[in-house]
């Protein structure tokens, strides 16, 4: 009877609430999203509901030792999470509600016909990905997603060029002036050339990869970014998510991921 008493007595706030949670819920989902670290979100997750329904059945034993795992475990899961906390952060840090890649670009369903965004051309991309890799021409690209990447962006040269083949190929080309360091690309245009990324000491990769491929593991442990990596050594195409490669099988087969990834 209290149960219906209860729904009898929900408001708008309770609806806000349940919606606030639901995002939250989302965006924790979203970034854990891929990673080994999905599991772990999924059996809290559980540990919860069932936490909730012991509460509600009033079973005191099972709820004191429910309730305190949660209570104590709050900080473990800090320490647990602590990549994923880092980029929940900078994507609340770096979200700017003036832009395109403000906090209405996150939420799809809140669109208007004013708020557009131009989907990366990844066939040009990885085209001149391709071309680089026949060629062994050393290459770094960042492909923005949720977390703005102006804060790097700020450590190279300032750009403003629609993705083509053609402009990847001549930016990347061993005389070009802007060959040196990666390039960032949002929303179809690459916005900064020749820039800084951070560099990862602390994984392991293997002994053929070198600074290049290390910076991309670091930039995409900070943020929710992927990065294609073409060695100058070898020729080979790696790419990387979450600080971690990103197996495929061919290029066409990494297209469609990155393309589902970007979507």
């Amino acid at each position: 009877m209290e149960i219906f008493n209860d729904i009898l007595k929900f408001s708008w706030i309770d609806i806000i609430d349940v919606v606030l949670v639901a995002l939250l819920l989302y965006y924790a989902y979203k970034l854990v999203k891929g990673t080994v670290a999905i599991n772990i979100f999924i059996g809290i997750v559980v540990i919860y509901f069932i936490y909730l329904t012991v509460e509600a059945l009033q079973m005191v034993l099972l709820t004191k030792i429910l309730g305190g795992f949660i209570s104590v475990g709050f900080i473990a899961l800090i320490i647990v999470f602590q990549q994923e906390v880092r980029k929940f952060l900078l994507m609340i840090g770096s979200t700017n509600f003036s832009t395109k890649r403000g906090f209405l670009r996150h939420l799809k369903f809140l669109k208007t016909e004013g708020i557009s965004t131009s989907i990366t051309d990844i066939d040009a991309v990885i085209a001149a990905c391709n071309k680089m890799s026949s060629s062994k021409t050393g290459a770094l690209i960042v492909l923005e997603r949720n977390n703005n990447l102006d804060f790097l962006a700020g450590t190279g040269d300032e750009m403003n060029i629609k993705v083509t083949q053609p402009i990847i190929e001549s930016i990347f080309f061993k005389n070009s002036p802007l060959h040196d360091g990666a390039i960032i690309i949002q929303d179809n245009i690459v916005k900064a050339t020749r820039v800084i990324l951070p560099v990862n000491n602390e994984k392991t990769i293997p002994q053929r990869f070198g600074l290049r491929h290390r910076a991309a593991v670091g930039v995409t442990e900070r943020t929710d970014a992927i990065a294609i990596a073409v060695s100058e050594e070898t020729g080979q195409i790696s790419c990387f998510r979450n600080g971690e490669f990103l197996p495929f099988k061919d290029t066409t087969e990494l297209a469609e991921i990155l393309k589902k990834d970007l979507d």
